[in-house]
Formats: structure tokens, sequence, C-alpha cells
């Protein structure tokens, strides 16, 4: 069995990349993330985000995840598959925590993505994503967290 591991280790670092950058909003690294084309698909148990193209997706998470809303999205267990030079399929398996301040909710839960990346002038984007939800639990926001840090809660978009 031929394992294309340089190509899988950066598939690893750019689904790494994602996950750091919704969840500090780094407007500066969304567009290294997707092809023009991008397309995601995220189904949940209470919302369904879709977007296409690489100016909607960065516009709908830049207003996603701003000053009043905390995140932490982590993935794990990755299966790449890399097809050739330019093209693979990965499915990885989510787990999330976040608070909406604004409607004082808290999500947390367990997804299954599953990706297609496009290697273009060298780098690997992501061109496709979705998830599923293995659960998900949504609770009201109970009395003010103590939180000691909220990164978004300073460096985040206000809205």
């Amino acid at each position: 069995m031929a394992l294309r591991l340089e190509d899988i280790e950066l598939i690893k670092r750019l689904k790494y990349r994602y996950c750091t950058a919704i969840d500090t909003c780094d407007t500066e690294t969304f567009p290294s993330l997707f092809t023009s084309d991008v397309s995601v698909d995220y189904v949940g148990g209470s919302y369904r985000f879709q977007a296409s193209g690489r100016d909607a997706v960065i516009a709908a998470l830049t207003a996603a995840f701003h000053s009043r809303f905390l995140s932490s999205h982590t993935v794990h267990h990755p299966i790449i598959d890399v097809h050739d030079d330019d093209t693979a399929d990965g499915r990885w398996t989510l787990v999330d925590y976040n608070i909406e301040f604004n409607h004082r909710m808290v999500t947390s839960g367990s997804s299954f993505y599953v990706d297609k990346y496009v290697k273009q002038d060298g780098e690997w984007r992501i061109s496709f994503s979705s998830y599923s939800r293995l659960f998900e639990r949504v609770e009201p926001l109970e009395g003010t967290p103590n939180l000691t840090a909220h990164y978004l809660g300073t460096k985040g978009n206000t809205r």
C-alpha cells in the first residue's frame, strides 16, 4: 500500500488551520484555505449553514465568528485519501463547543466532516466541506459565565 504521506500531512495542516482560523476569525487566513468555487454544507440539529463561492463562505464565517461568540472546534481521526497529484478526500470527527452570547445559547456536540481538497498552485485547498451531526446539545446560557479569557471577545469583529 503506497500512501502519499507528505500530501496527507499537508491536508491535515490545512484542516487544522481552518479550525484555528474560524475560532479566531482570522480573516487574513481564510482566502488561503479555499478554492474560488468552494461550497460548504454544515447540518446541525438546530441549523443548516450553506454557502458557495470563496467570497460568500468567508463573508458568512466572518459574520458568524464575532466578538459576542465563543467557539472551539477540534478535529480528530482523519481518514485522507489522495487520489492523484491534485485531488483528495477527507473524513474527520469534529468536537465543538460554542456560546452565542447574543442569543444566550450554548451548543456542543460532535459531527462527521466530509471534505474534498484540490491542489492549486502547489497548495492544498478545501473545495467542498460538509458535516452532519453525530449529536448536538443546545441549551440556554444560564447566568454569566466566569470567563478569564475570550479571544473573539477582544479580537473578533463587533456585532
